[in-house]
């Protein structure tokens, strides 16, 4: 018989590979459903899995697991992954997931599909038994319109679905347009899935990062060496991946994403026209920002410069953890030229940003 979870989180515990915590520990259980799905005998393949000769099988189960950020929740998850069969087990951020969807709809409907939703699931429920979903964060429409019977025909279907957010359930698409519409989706989370908040005292993201650099200056290989070594520290040494995120029919990408995580140089975030929209919609996706190779700001790329306090402020505002690479201090980055007395505010709070105590 498998080891248990449980059993599992213990030994690493003992091994110094874990930290001991009660409220993660409590969630090993919660996983054994889902693991215990998987081990059953896949059904007879083809277009719905889900749906036999001999009636409806009973659907896949489905935990949804929240709570505050660096609670350990997409460790879990991963430890869970880790344990169960790889083939079966699709381990995917939610919005990476939702813009494969969306570009799945996008090819039924040239194919002239009655229901683009229909084969799009279809094709889900083919190719996967666990779906486990990464940091869900309902923040547009077009996500908001679909997910509730996306998630249906899935666990209807044989797919087990496990996914971590910040929010509770109620709290997804709150004040988003059309509200109402939406709730059916909240309805079927609470009745379907097993909904648990992870309630740890520790902040283990902040934890890493409390009273450690995170201002490097000047942007040379030494401050790459750092940087690499902080995103490999906080993603477990994963390489990372695009993450897109749809915004009024376009996208705004983070080269690097992964466990609430995104990286990328200061051009990838500023040297694009991109404003509050874009930058808010990074700042839903993600807890921690590294930004690389922050250049010396002036009246020669004060578009650019502009930007950048744009992004400063988002962050702020949102409580982020911001790593940065830059060609010199806050204070010695924009000594001259227009806009050099609005980013004195910049300047202030990226020392704050830097402080140890800051977003706890």
């Amino acid at each position: 018989m498998n080891e248990g979870l449980t059993a599992i989180y213990d030994r690493m515990v003992e091994a110094g590979d874990l930290r001991p915590d009660a409220a993660q520990r409590a969630v090993m259980p919660l996983f054994e459903p889902l693991r215990d799905w998987l081990a059953r005998p896949a059904a007879p393949s083809g277009r719905l899995r889900g749906w036999l000769s001999r009636g409806t099988p009973a659907p896949a189960p489905g935990l949804y697991l929240w709570g505050g950020v660096g609670r350990g929740k997409s460790m879990l998850m991963d430890l869970f992954v880790a344990h169960v069969d790889a083939a079966a087990a699709r381990r995917v951020h939610f919005h990476a997931f939702m813009q494969e969807i969306h570009a799945g709809l996008h090819a039924a409907r040239k194919r002239g599909a009655e229901d683009a939703l229909v084969p799009v699931a279809d094709k889900v429920i083919a190719e996967t038994r666990l779906l486990a979903l990464d940091e869900m964060q309902i923040t547009d429409i077009t996500d908001a319109m679909i997910v509730g019977r996306l998630f249906e025909r899935l666990l209807d279907g044989g797919v087990a679905v496990g996914t971590t957010s910040n929010r509770p359930p109620d709290d997804l698409y709150k004040d988003g347009l059309n509200r109402a519409l939406f709730l059916p989706f909240i309805e079927l989370l609470k009745t379907r899935m097993k909904v648990h908040e992870i309630q740890s005292e520790t902040d283990y993201r902040q934890h890493r990062l409390a009273g450690a650099q995170v201002w490097f200056t000047p942007a040379d290989a030494r401050a790459r060496a750092e940087m690499a070594r902080i995103w490999d520290e906080l993603t477990g040494h994963d390489p990372g991946t695009p993450l897109r995120l749809p915004l009024k029919g376009r996208e705004v990408v983070v080269p690097y994403a992964h466990n609430g995580v995104g990286r990328g140089r200061f051009w990838d975030f500023c040297g694009q026209p991109l404003g509050p929209a874009d930058y808010l919609a990074i700042a839903n996706a993600l807890r921690v920002l590294i930004i690389e190779d922050i250049p010396y700001l002036s009246a020669t790329n004060y578009n650019e410069a502009r930007r950048f306090v744009t992004l400063i402020d988002t962050v702020y505002e949102a409580r982020m953890r911001l790593i940065a690479s830059a060609a010199a201090a806050p204070d010695r980055l924009y000594t001259e030229g227009e806009g050099l007395f609005e980013f004195d505010r910049t300047v202030s709070r990226l020392h704050e940003m830097q402080s140890a105590g800051w977003a706890e």
